[in-house]
């Protein structure tokens, strides 16, 4: 029996406001760190490598809590789980401004990055207990903050930095995640009465398995892991690549990276709806491997005209995100084939995307130039891309080839 709607804030004031800040916290350490990465360098050595594990951070994190977080909230409930996590991710982020060096910065992005892949699984369970009438709109207002807090820090970095030194525009960001205990621990000291019982879902283990020999998951994957190995390579180094083959300052580097972020806002938008309902996928696997041909090449041979504009077509690649998302629903029959077609193309995708930005800072370490490492995100992006978007592009279904 479906859901009667009602007002959105009769009631749920406090869920609402608590939704809207978590899923804000939810990347503002991504891009936070890239854009004043050279006035951190003067305080503490930072190698490439360094650099590198510190940009394949957040998609492993990810991935490690994207199975962890499940059998946690199902043992101590979905509100208690997520205040402790808030509670690290305040304490991250205040460590990584206060970090003494290399050491201490990657301790603390770790734990700050592990509380965000806990936030990341108990957003859609927390929308599901609080919103059961208006599941599709809150979902869209916490996507769309997560797109917002993905390209608001780069804008603010160089400047915080610049009046206040790099650890304030770090450490910032803690008074924001502080700020989003309040509304849920005030849930926790006054529960609602007769709660749904929701929680994050776990997928079949059978499925699960079956998921390692099927084509069609892997070739998600494939499309799910394009998109982050691009995006958290270039959140990672892209400032750094601009200053040294475009000549950009600090700030108009942070720009151009929260340009890239802003793209996957409208893609966000779009991508569901022409996949979806127009069924255009092949078209969209086009449209995405010519921005990352276009992008990277303008980087390689004209990287100082334009430079906007290359960076701008990169940033439309990774529409594979949103791609990869709908048609995980799209090419599954039952609910129960969708949530382990999920669980699977999540957990080994970030996997896989964890592995770019450690590559690219080794490739740069290797040979001193930018060259090589644009090289690798072009073949890494377009080649893999073309071959499992032939696959996931025919409409077929997951719970089909095991029956084959």
């Amino acid at each position: 029996m479906p859901t009667q709607p009602r007002p959105l804030w009769a009631g749920r004031t406090l869920a609402l406001l608590g939704i809207v800040l978590v899923a804000f916290n939810l990347r503002t350490a991504v891009a936070s760190l890239s854009p004043i990465l050279f006035e951190v360098q003067r305080d503490i050595a930072l190698a490439p490598v360094v650099v590198g594990l510190l940009g394949m951070l957040p998609p492993l994190c990810y991935a490690v809590f994207g199975i962890l977080t499940p059998l946690i909230a199902r043992r101590f409930d979905l509100e208690p789980t997520l205040i402790v996590a808030l509670v690290a991710l305040s304490t991250g982020l205040l460590w990584r401004g206060l970090a003494g060096d290399a050491l201490g910065l990657v301790a603390a992005s770790t734990l700050t990055f592990a509380a965000i892949g806990v936030g990341n699984v108990l957003l859609p369970p927390l929308v599901k207990r609080y919103f059961p009438d208006r599941i599709g709109l809150m979902t869209s207002i916490y996507v769309t903050t997560l797109s917002i807090s993905t390209f608001v820090p780069p804008l603010i970095a160089v400047p915080v930095a610049d009046a206040a030194g790099w650890r304030a525009s770090l450490g910032e960001w803690a008074i924001v995640a502080a700020l989003s205990l309040v509304p849920w621990i005030a849930l926790v000291v006054h529960p609602r009465r007769n709660r749904p019982a929701a929680l994050p879902e776990e997928a079949e283990r059978g499925l699960l398995r079956y998921a390692l020999r099927s084509p069609l998951a892997w070739a998600l994957t494939v499309v799910f892991a394009i998109a982050g190995f691009n995006a958290y390579a270039l959140f990672a180094w892209l400032p750094s690549i601009l200053h040294d083959i475009a000549g950009t300052s600090p700030a108009e580097a942070g720009a151009l990276l929260s340009l890239y972020a802003a793209t996957g806002l409208p893609a966000g938008l779009v991508v569901p709806i022409v996949a979806a309902r127009y069924g255009r996928v092949r078209l969209l696997v086009g449209v995405a491997i010519g921005s990352f041909i276009a992008g990277y090449l303008g980087l390689l041979l004209a990287p100082s005209a334009a430079t906007w504009l290359w960076v701008a077509l990169a940033g439309i690649g990774p529409l594979f995100f949103p791609l990869s998302l709908v048609l995980i629903n799209l090419r599954s029959r039952t609910h129960s084939g969708a949530v382990a077609l999920s669980a699977f193309v999540q957990s080994a995708g970030y996997l896989i995307v964890a592995i770019g930005p450690l590559a690219v800072g080794v490739l740069h370490q290797l040979t001193g130039e930018w060259v090589w490492p644009l090289v690798f995100l072009l073949v890494a992006s377009t080649v893999p891309a073309a071959i499992a978007g032939a696959v996931v592009a025919r409409p077929r279904f997951f719970e089909d080839e095991r029956g084959a």
